[in-house]
């Protein structure tokens, strides 16, 4: 039927609203789709499944697929010098398993002098799924939250709720989804376990891959390029240099920011086009090789040694005073006895060390093996940790003060030397010696932490008994050593100002320990703790003066510590975050986030990045002594170096991947990137001064 302009005209505008409120919609950010995808305005993600429906005890492929429009892409695994790849959070039903995603191999993205990893027009990351022995008939469906971000000249993240419904069938039923034959063209393009033998040579600034096999005919490969598994092992957009040798093909890989790292591992992709006769076909190989151990005892010689000294200067950090100078006390105190008990003294004391030490160093590995990104100091990113600790110091602090008192001091200052209770005070002591040392990174620390997260468990290990060796190392040779006592001081009345001059140290501590909840917890939440500690000292100072008296006195003053006890107990559930955390220091700074750094690299401009927490004192020592002064932030804005500030107060996964990049496993960390991408980013030392940021400065010309 035909329909005359007018009329069509008419039409139009009498539906006008309704298609201005559609292309609204449409316009939005996410929306969900009738298939239970997402669409944007640059990606149609969606699950789809290479089967039709679901056998039970069966295996199948599922997929995350986004068709993004022209001229944009999305990433790989290892997003090259800029982005973020996809993440996928599954909700399944039960029984159900989800296996990791298999990329296939990427595209190289450059964008300007840099080079990206990842996809464009379409991206497939596949996804294996294994059903369950028994499925009751019906229908199951997988859900999942997926993150992803979309990139041009600039970067959108987008996320949305996907979910994708089938048929469970019985067996032998199962038939292949309209999807089948894209799903059979992209496993192709998965990496498969590469058919020759390969060798990795690591020389200066260089990697030398070189492959060897009597079927790789090398003078028809073409467009041979690696693409690493980890980000800062190779420098992406260095050309890669192919040499055709007797006995195969040799690339040679310029190393990335992380080559002051011992490399053991190189995992990646080989990607290679061969010209057969049929045409070219492109390949794609697993390169998982370890490196000769020619040379790895002189690294680990290296790196314990790092730890050691790092150990050692942890003693003179400012966040370990106030519990090492109780260890000095207690020293003093010991040293009229018989050599043997002082040196036991020592003993237990570096077995708290080491104890600690270890404990952290299992905790740490087992959180970062089950998925968890954290670093050094990792347990005072929780409010709970911090909450607790506080208590702690605040009880050590009262006792030291004279409100209460348990028998002798557990922190060896009592005067009863000849029992057993002094061991244990000294083993304690070096318990807490290492709890309140963790917000601290001495120098050479940063290098051995890094590399330990990096190495087997054992060589982890390791390094971190070494660190607490380097930690217990001056106490060890002051109690070992006889002579030295005679230079002490003599015990006598004096100490007993000294215990009670020592309590504001740890006083000092607490309030340090507040603030830093502070940028944790809500205003509430900060009220209950410091109410928390006046009933702590109301009854520890109820007990104190009651334990003496008829039992009449001291069932209330039993009963007023259980009260207190439950009212913190109570509180540690409590605790509520912060809606915003407020940066670190008064200094003027951008916000850190990986796309706005890629923007400002992208548009030439130089920049500082200061990682740093609330609760490291070296970050907050740096900060206000150097990097917030008015000189240096002078200094920053005359050389037009934009100032960032990455806070790593509460967890945050991608400032730890940041500082696993650049062989770190805490802050604070500092970075200085030219305006030329070309060139190396500078990485300052842990301690600053004024000198070492301007001499920094001076090598951005």
């Amino acid at each position: 039927m035909n329909i005359e302009p007018i009329r069509l005209l008419r039409c139009v505008r009498f539906y006008q609203p309704v298609l201005i409120i559609c292309l609204v919609l449409l316009s939005r950010h996410v929306h969900a789709t009738e298939t239970g995808g997402v669409i944007t305005p640059h990606v149609r993600a969606s699950l789809v499944s290479e089967q039709n429906s679901v056998e039970a005890g069966q295996s199948f492929w599922v997929a995350l697929h986004f068709d993004i429009i022209e001229g944009w892409h999305t990433y790989w695994k290892n997003p090259g010098d800029s982005g973020n790849p996809p993440r996928i959070q599954w909700k399944l039903p039960p029984g159900f398993v989800a296996s990791a995603i298999q990329w296939p191999y990427p595209e190289r993205l450059p964008v300007g002098p840099l080079m990206n990893y990842g996809y464009s027009d379409e991206a497939w990351l596949l996804v294996r799924m294994t059903a369950p022995e028994v499925i009751e008939s019906g229908q199951i469906t997988l859900s999942a939250q997926a993150e992803w971000l979309v990139c041009q000249e600039e970067c959108i993240p987008e996320k949305g709720q996907l979910s994708l419904s089938l048929p469970v069938t019985a067996k032998g039923d199962k038939q292949p989804s309209q999807w089948y034959a894209r799903f059979q063209a992209i496993h192709q393009r998965l990496p498969q376990p590469a058919p020759w033998s390969s060798h990795i040579r690591v020389k200066d600034n260089e990697i030398d891959l070189r492959l060897q096999s009597d079927k790789l005919n090398s003078a028809q490969l073409q467009d041979v390029y690696f693409f690493p598994a980890r980000y800062g092992i190779v420098e992406h957009a260095a050309k890669q240099i192919r040499t055709v040798t007797d006995q195969g093909m040799s690339l040679k890989i310029r190393r990335g920011e992380l080559k002051a790292q011992q490399l053991s591992h190189l995992r990646g992709v080989l990607v290679f086009s061969e010209q057969l006769p049929d045409g070219i076909i492109t390949r794609a190989f697993e390169i998982n090789r370890s490196l000769p151990a020619g040379s790895a005892p002189q690294g680990l010689w290296l790196i314990f040694s790092f730890a050691l000294l790092g150990g050692l200067l942890l003693n003179i950090m400012p966040c370990v005073f106030p519990i090492l100078s109780l260890k000095a006390l207690s020293i003093v105190q010991t040293a009229a006895q018989a050599p043997i008990r002082v040196r036991r003294n020592a003993y237990v004391f570096t077995l708290g060390v080491l104890v600690s030490f270890v404990i952290i160093a299992a905790a740490l590995l087992m959180l970062r093996a089950g998925g968890e990104a954290i670093g050094w100091g990792f347990q005072l990113q929780s409010p709970i940790f911090v909450l607790a600790l506080t208590w702690l110091i605040f009880v050590l602090g009262l006792q030291f003060s004279g409100v209460w008192s348990f028998g002798e001091s557990w922190m060896g200052t009592g005067q009863d030397l000849t029992t057993r209770r002094p061991y244990i005070s000294a083993f304690f002591t070096g318990v807490l010696a290492v709890i309140v040392a963790t917000p601290c990174t001495a120098p050479f620390m940063g290098t051995a932490l890094g590399y330990a997260i990096t190495q087997p468990a054992w060589v982890a290990l390791m390094i971190f008994l070494c660190l607490g060796l380097g930690m217990a190392l001056p106490w060890l040779l002051i109690s070992l050593w006889p002579g030295l006592s005679k230079y002490l001081p003599k015990p006598g009345a004096w100490m007993l100002r000294v215990e009670q001059a020592l309590a504001f140290p740890l006083y000092a501590t607490v309030a340090w320990l507040l603030w830093v909840l502070a940028q944790q917890v809500d205003q509430q939440s900060l009220l209950y703790t410091l109410l928390s500690l006046v009933f702590i000292a109301l009854g520890l100072w109820f007990w104190q003066n009651t334990r003496t008296a008829s039992r009449a006195w001291r069932i209330p003053a039993a009963m007023t510590l259980l009260i207190v006890i439950g009212l913190m107990s109570s509180l540690l559930w409590k605790l509520e975050p912060a809606s915003a955390v407020p940066p670190t220091g008064q200094q003027t700074s951008e916000p850190y986030d990986a796309d706005t750094l890629a923007r400002f690299r992208a548009e030439g401009q130089q920049v500082l990045v200061n990682f740093t927490a609330a609760w490291c004192i070296t970050c907050l020592v740096n900060e206000k002594v150097v990097l917030g002064t008015f000189e240096i932030q002078t200094e920053l804005r005359d050389r037009a170096v934009v100032y960032m500030k990455g806070d790593w107060t509460n967890k945050d996964p991608d400032i730890t991947r940041v500082l696993e990049q650049y062989g770190r496993n805490g802050v604070p960390l500092y970075l200085l990137f030219p305006s030329d991408p070309q060139r190396e980013v500078i990485v300052l030392p842990n301690i600053l001064t004024k000198g070492i940021v301007r001499r920094s400065l001076d090598q951005l010309k």
